[in-house]
């Protein structure tokens, strides 16, 4: 039996190359031959699946964190002259302590910092993955980062974090760098998710990032305003813009202020890390993330995964930390099957520690229940 282990990172616990490697342990056992294919969707392991796919390398570079202090992250430099910048390095939710996480005081300055310094490095092309972000500042703090300003009564300078957005009057791009002109972006973005509203960046994932509801509401309404300078001063309208809501709305501003192009992100990876390829011939597809719900469906790597399988005629099967979904919903997504790994019940810090042996068990089983 020929398997391709196609997982995406296992938040808190493994990137997608180990846990590549676990599946392909456990699938090995069983007695199967694996091709490793890690994959991830413009969040969190987005920059090492598309370097290890390319043969890039990494660049490390000061940036800031969420809170505005200084830290040291990594951008990717590809053979052909391509960046990729993910925004959970620097301005990722896992950079900040529980009691620090407040989308009203965020920034994603240091995603700027990282497209400045590969804009320096030469690059001719740009893939910034948005996904785990620690922020809903619609992008503003990486635009102010890149040479924006962002300007309110008065002209009065206002801070790139989520709680000034509601002063935004108008957007000066005059000075931005002005090598972005001729370095094409690609956002590539884990949801599709709208700026604004009920399905938006603020009201959907505010409160996973630390914002009451008193601060979700004041974050749609600065996001509303914010898209509202954008389409006034003749830029994009981005408030109902498919993906624009990805990172707190990072994707919608750089859309609006950098001209980038919002694409899907778990397809853009499986695409660049030749799955479709790994795919002729092969008889099951393993595929998996920390944890499966709702969300998944909106373009997560796991749905891109299914969905190349689907068209390769290959099954695909879903090995995850949590399964939160009914057993129909993962076969609308083109799974044969959806499953958890853990094999006891455990405390949190033990079962993130068991992760890569409880997804090779799996794995095995699979395999062999498949053979």
């Amino acid at each position: 039996m020929r398997v391709v282990a196609a997982p995406a990172p296992f938040k808190a616990a493994l990137g997608p190359a180990d846990a590549a490697a676990a599946i392909a342990t456990g699938a090995g056992l069983a007695g199967a031959g694996v091709v490793q294919v890690p994959v991830a969707d413009g969040g969190e392991g987005t920059l090492d699946a598309l370097v290890a796919a390319a043969g890039g390398q990494l660049v490390q570079a000061a940036a800031r964190d969420p809170l505005g202090r200084p830290v040291t992250a990594a951008y990717g430099l590809l053979p052909d002259g391509t960046a990729v910048v993910e925004l959970a390095q620097a301005s990722g939710y896992e950079r900040l302590a529980d009691h620090e996480r407040d989308p009203e005081a965020t920034s994603t300055a240091g995603t700027g910092d990282l497209m400045r310094a590969a804009l320096d490095a030469g690059c001719t092309r740009m893939i910034v993955g948005v996904g785990g972000s620690a922020t809903t500042d619609g992008g503003l703090g990486l635009a102010i980062a890149l040479g924006a300003r962002a300007l309110g009564d008065d002209d009065e300078e206002i801070a790139g974090i989520g709680g000034a957005l509601l002063r935004v009057r108008r957007v000066d791009l005059s000075g931005l760098d002005p090598r972005l002109a001729s370095v094409p972006i690609d956002v590539a973005c884990d949801v599709n998710s709208p700026l604004v509203g009920p399905q938006g960046a603020a009201q959907v994932f505010g409160p996973q990032k630390g914002a009451t509801p008193a601060a979700v509401e004041r974050l749609d309404e600065g996001l509303v305003n914010l898209a509202g300078v954008f389409a006034a001063q003749g830029l994009p309208d981005v408030s109902a813009v498919p993906r624009a809501g990805a990172a707190g709305g990072a994707a919608g501003g750089m859309m609006a202020m950098l001209g980038a192009a919002l694409t899907d992100g778990g397809a853009l990876v499986t695409r660049a890390a030749g799955l479709a390829d790994a795919l002729a011939g092969a008889d099951l597809c393993i595929t998996g993330e920390g944890r499966l719900d709702v969300q998944t469906l909106t373009g997560k790597a796991p749905a891109a995964v299914a969905a190349a399988c689907a068209d390769a005629g290959v099954p695909c099967v879903g090995l995850f930390g949590q399964v939160d979904v009914p057993p129909g919903v993962a076969r609308q997504m083109g799974l044969v099957a959806a499953l958890p790994i853990g094999r006891v019940v455990r405390p949190l810090p033990d079962a993130l520690a068991a992760t890569g042996d409880d997804l090779a068990a799996a794995a095995a089983c699979v395999v062999a229940l498949r053979a």
